[in-house]
């Protein structure tokens, strides 16, 4: 049963920082793109940014990009979502998925396991 295991989110001014953690579990993490989304309130579903099985290859959205920065340790099966300079806008409950293929996308019909979610809130 694969697992996926958000933490690191909370409440943050403008301007800050925050480094989320996803763990993964159940099947074998090195051979599959993960990926992070958010969902903020009244909004749908978003793609943030996407990482491939060994790092090598990343995409953003373009509303984070030059602010957030994803990266995975595969010896740890966990994958990082670093965010810089947050603004109010960014106030969501992001989540970390686990995709169907090696290879990064946006598209969230391409990851088949998701997390539970971690709330992060942007306001001074």
């Amino acid at each position: 049963q694969v697992q996926l295991v958000e933490s690191g989110g909370g409440l943050v001014q403008p301007g800050g920082s925050l480094r989320l953690s996803c763990a993964a579990s159940g099947r074998t993490f090195s051979n599959y793109a993960m990926g992070w989304f958010r969902q903020g309130p009244g909004k749908e579903r978003e793609f943030v940014a996407t990482i491939n099985w060994n790092g090598g290859s990343t995409y953003y959205a373009g509303s984070v990009k030059g602010r957030i920065t994803i990266s995975r340790d595969n010896a740890k099966n966990t994958v990082y979502l670093q965010m810089d300079n947050l603004k109010p806008e960014d106030t969501a409950v992001y989540y970390c998925a686990s995709s169907s293929s090696s290879h990064i996308t946006t598209s969230d019909r391409r990851y088949n396991y998701w997390g539970q979610g971690t709330q992060v809130t942007v306001s001074s």
